[in-house]
């Protein structure tokens, strides 16, 4: 151990890293009622901790390798940090790329010199790949985790964390992949402070370390997720796997849901977007309170990269209400008549709606899908659950249903038989807490709605798609009547999407 903190100590990474800043995230503490300080390896000169084991591994090359040129394979940060080393030194870096890998990663590794070759669904494919090419052309390989120099290298995070905090943390959360980073943190702390905790923490579908230290050997998995695709590899390291076994103390995984909230948690208190593989540590840490309802303590997590494309934010952002617990999704079955929309809202109160999707069915009763913005997670879900069941109103939780979150409460639709005058129309109003059931007061019950979609995009204004069957006679109260009632509309009824998908 003495040996393994002189490497780290001695390691030559502050060429190309910096000293990141060990932040106490406010709002975050606050909520969670403990002292947490993120430590933002996201502010790297390639925005992840990467390049500490790329450069010193690099580094330590004699003149004779460095001339070979080196190669890697990587889902892209340390792809990112074996460039930008290469760089420096002015040798060559084939990097081998899987092709599922953010272009975002891609290009930067491009802009930083790298040849890039890609190459496989994930990770291990591309490692073999790359494993084919150093044999061919005589390559220098350079290891993302499975490595000392490079542990030593990630290691440097763990000195920097208990130079930076004023007291000893409680434990620390690290992400975990191959195992490079949590490996080097956790043996360097142990040695020096033995009481503090390491905790690492994998997404539920690309947990290989957890695994492999629970059968005590190396675990293949067959498939991992690629949500984080920062560590999604099926196999971790041989020199990780024995470090981890000796000093990591627990492991967590979580979900995508989770890691979309912490996400977000990241983004209040810091306006910085980390990527998923980023927001792990703030995940397990938000998993583990919960679960152990700890309060008044003092934790760190190393936010590790901040490699994400922005075409990712969207579906990050939706997701983030469902791992936090502030939304919920449910299905339900009203009855097909005038006024069961807003009878329907009145029982769910003023609680304010994130999402309302309907079409028409048939006579007797309909399906909706409804999205519901919480304010006391799960134990809100069961009471609101069991106060629609009360009212006559069979409803179904569908918040933990990924297939409900990921493709049907998109595809609720399709045209309508036996809707003969349905006209579409377009709405605008000040969002509010309530403002849905407002609309649906003000429209009234003279009308059938035979459509609905309503989606709370977190904007000022609230929007809505309503298709209203209205036979010809009453075209002008109609018209009159949504005059009167002073909201922005839009006739939409030879929209030729509405004539394609929906009529």
């Amino acid at each position: 151990m003495t040996d393994f903190v002189t490497q780290v100590e001695s390691a030559r990474v502050y060429d190309v890293a910096i000293e990141s800043p060990l932040e106490l995230a406010r709002n975050l503490s606050a909520r969670l009622e403990n002292r947490v300080l993120l430590k933002r390896e996201d502010l790297q000169p390639v925005f992840s901790f990467k390049l500490r084991g790329a450069y010193n591994k690099l580094a330590g090359l004699s003149m004779a390798d460095a001339a070979k040129g080196v190669i890697c394979s990587s889902a892209g940060n340390h792809a990112q940090g074996v460039a930008l080393a290469a760089q420096r030194r002015g040798v060559r870096a084939l990097i081998v790329m899987p092709v599922t890998t953010p272009s975002i990663k891609v290009n930067a590794v491009r802009a930083l010199g790298g040849e890039v070759k890609l190459h496989g669904d994930n990770y291990d494919e591309a490692f073999a790949h790359a494993s084919v090419l150093m044999r061919e052309q005589d390559l220098i390989f350079i290891h993302p985790f499975d490595d000392l120099e490079v542990i030593a290298g990630q290691g440097t995070i763990g000195a920097e964390i208990l130079r930076q905090v004023d007291d000893e943390p409680d434990a620390v959360f690290v992400p975990v992949g191959g195992g490079g980073l949590i490996a080097g943190i956790a043996a360097y702390i142990k040695a020096l402070r033995p009481g503090v905790r390491v905790i690492g923490v994998e997404p539920d579908d690309s947990a290989a370390m957890r695994d492999s230290v629970a059968a005590g050997r190396i675990v293949t998995l067959d498939h991992v997720g690629i949500f984080a695709d920062g560590v999604a590899v099926k196999r971790v390291g041989e020199q990780t796997l024995r470090l981890c076994q000796q000093f990591v103390d627990e492991f967590i995984t979580v979900d995508t849901d989770q890691i979309c909230a912490a996400i977000r948690d990241i983004y209040e208190d810091t306006r910085s977007i980390v990527e998923p593989a980023g927001a792990l540590a703030v995940a397990g840490l938000r998993k583990y309170l919960a679960e152990n309802g700890v309060k008044q303590r003092t934790f760190v997590t190393v936010s590790s990269g901040a490699n994400v494309n922005f075409d990712r934010l969207r579906h990050i952002a939706e997701r983030a209400a469902i791992g936090d617990q502030s939304e919920m999704l449910l299905a339900a079955e009203i009855a097909e008549e005038p006024g069961s929309f807003r009878r329907f809202c009145e029982v769910i109160g003023r609680r304010s709606i994130t999402e309302f999707n309907y079409r028409y069915s048939d006579t007797r009763n309909a399906h909706i899908f409804v999205g519901v913005q919480l304010s006391r997670g799960r134990g809100e879900r069961k009471e609101l659950l069991d106060t629609l069941r009360a009212a006559g109103y069979p409803a179904v939780d569908l918040s933990d249903n990924e297939m409900a979150k990921l493709h049907v409460r998109h595809m609720v639709g399709g045209p309508a038989a036996g809707v003969a005058n349905e006209r579409l129309f377009r709405f605008e109003f000040p969002e509010r807490p309530g403002a849905l059931l407002d609309f649906l007061q003000a429209i009234g019950t003279d009308w059938n709605i035979s459509l609905f979609h309503y989606r709370n995009h977190g904007s000022d204004f609230g929007r809505i798609l309503a298709g209203i069957d209205v036979p010809n006679d009453d075209t002008e109260e109609l018209e009159a009547h949504l005059t009167e009632l002073g909201y922005a509309h839009w006739e939409e009824s030879d929209n030729p999407a509405y004539a394609m998908f929906l009529s």
